[in-house]
C-alpha cells in the first residue's frame, strides 16, 4: 500500500494526514504552523541551530491569530522534530521544501526527499523564483515535483500559487490543491510556468520602480510606503488590480477604462525596463531611510504589528464577505 492509499484508507472527518516540512525560517515555519493548526500532523526538519526557536515562535503567533479568523478552531495536529530528511518524510503524503533560494541546494534537497518518500507523495517547493522544470533537473522523479509558492506570513495569508511543468500529471496537481484547501488555503493553479510565477513578478515591477524613485531623490522609503498604504494598497486588499480599474472606468466599465487610460502606456513614465545600480550609495540611502521608518522597533515588533493589522483587515473583509474575507467565510462554512 502506498503512502497516499494508507492515508485515504481511513477516510472521513477523523482522518489525520501528515505533512513533512523540510527547511524552516519564516516560510518553512509558517508552513508548519499552517498545517499543524489545521489538524495535520507535521514532521519538521531543519539542521540549523536556531530552527526550533523560530518554529515555535511562528507557531505561537499562528495560535494567537487563528481564533480571530476561525469560527471554530480545529484540533491541532502533532509536531515531530525529525533528525533527518528521511526521518521527516516517513509517512508523509505531502512534502513542502523551503530551503534557501539557491538552485543547487534545492535540487540536492529534493533528491534526498525523493530518495526517502513514495513515488505518489506530493513534493512541493516554496521557491519564489525557480520554475518546476528547473527544480526537476536531475530529479529521481521529475513528475512528482511542483511549486507551491505561499506569501508571508504563511499561517495568515491564504493564497498559494501552484505551478506544474508539462511533466506533472494533472491528477497530482489536483491532489496538491486538495491538500492545500484542507489547511484553509486558496490554491491558484497557474496555466504555465514562468520565472517568479505571478505575484513576485508583479511585486518586482513595483519594487524596481520604487528603487528608482529613491535613487532619483523623488521620494523616501517612508513616503513610498505611505503612498501605498494610504491609497491603492487599501483598494487592492479588497478589489485587486483589474476590478479596481473596472470601477475606475465608471458605468462603462473596463472597456471605457482601457480606451481612456490605455494610451498612457506608451508614455515614458516608468523605468521598468531598466534596473537601478544597487551601489553602496543607494544601499546606504535605503538602509538609513528604512532605519528611520522603523523608529527603533525590532523586527519582532514589526512582525507582531503586521499580524495584528492583517487580522483586523481580514476580519473587516469577513464582515463584508469580500475578497480574502469571503474565502475565509467559505472555509468556516465548510468546517461547520
Amino acid at each position: 500500500m502506498t503512502t497516499s492509499e494508507a492515508a485515504s484508507a481511513n477516510s472521513g472527518a477523523t482522518l489525520i494526514r501528515t505533512a513533512a516540512i523540510i527547511g524552516g525560517g519564516v516560510i518553512g515555519s509558517g508552513w508548519a504552523a499552517r498545517f499543524l493548526l489545521n489538524g495535520w500532523d507535521v514532521r519538521f526538519f531543519d539542521p540549523s541551530a536556531d530552527a526550533e526557536r523560530i518554529l515555535h515562535a511562528v507557531i505561537e503567533r499562528g495560535r494567537e491569530a487563528m481564533p480571530a479568523l476561525c469560527d471554530s478552531v480545529p484540533a491541532e495536529g502533532r509536531l515531530y522534530i525529525a533528525e533527518s530528511t528521511a526521518d521527516a518524510v516517513a509517512g508523509a503524503v505531502y512534502v513542502q521544501e523551503s530551503t534557501p533560494e539557491r538552485i543547487e541546494v534545492k535540487r540536492a534537497v529534493l533528491r534526498s526527499i525523493q530518495d526517502a518518500c513514495d513515488a505518489d507523495v506530493v513534493v512541493a517547493s516554496s521557491t519564489s523564483g525557480f520554475m518546476p522544470s528547473e527544480l526537476q533537473e536531475g530529479a529521481l522523479r521529475a513528475e512528482q515535483i511542483i511549486v507551491a509558492h505561499p506569501y508571508n506570513p504563511v499561517y495568515l495569508l491564504p493564497l498559494v500559487e501552484v505551478v506544474a511543468s508539462a511533466k506533472v500529471a494533472e491528477a497530482l496537481t489536483q491532489r496538491a490543491s486538495e491538500y492545500l484547501e484542507s489547511v484553509s488555503m486558496k490554491p491558484v493553479v497557474l496555466g504555465a510556468e514562468v520565472p517568479a510565477h505571478v505575484g513576485d513578478r508583479l511585486l518586482e515591477a513595483l519594487w524596481r520602480e520604487a528603487l528608482w524613485l529613491v535613487k532619483d531623490g523623488v521620494a523616501t522609503t517612508g513616503q513610498i510606503d505611505d503612498i501605498i498604504t494610504h491609497s491603492f494598497g487599501l483598494r487592492w486588499a479588497q478589489k485587486g488590480l483589474f476590478e479596481t480599474y473596472r470601477v475606475a472606468g465608471g458605468q462603462a466599465g473596463m472597456k471605457h477604462f482601457l480606451e481612456q487610460f490605455g494610451p498612457c502606456l506608451e508614455w515614458p513614465w516608468t523605468k521598468l525596463m531598466d534596473v537601478p545600480d544597487l551601489d553602496e550609495a543607494l544601499i546606504d540611502r535605503i538602509v538609513d531611510q528604512s532605519d528611520e521608518q522603523a523608529a527603533g522597533r525590532t523586527v519582532m515588533q514589526l512582525e507582531n504589528e503586521r499580524d495584528r493589522n492583517l487580522v483586523a483587515l481580514l476580519k473587516a473583509l469577513r464582515e463584508e464577505d469580500a475578497a480574502a474575507g469571503a474565502f475565509l467565510n467559505e472555509v468556516n462554512r465548510r468546517q461547520q
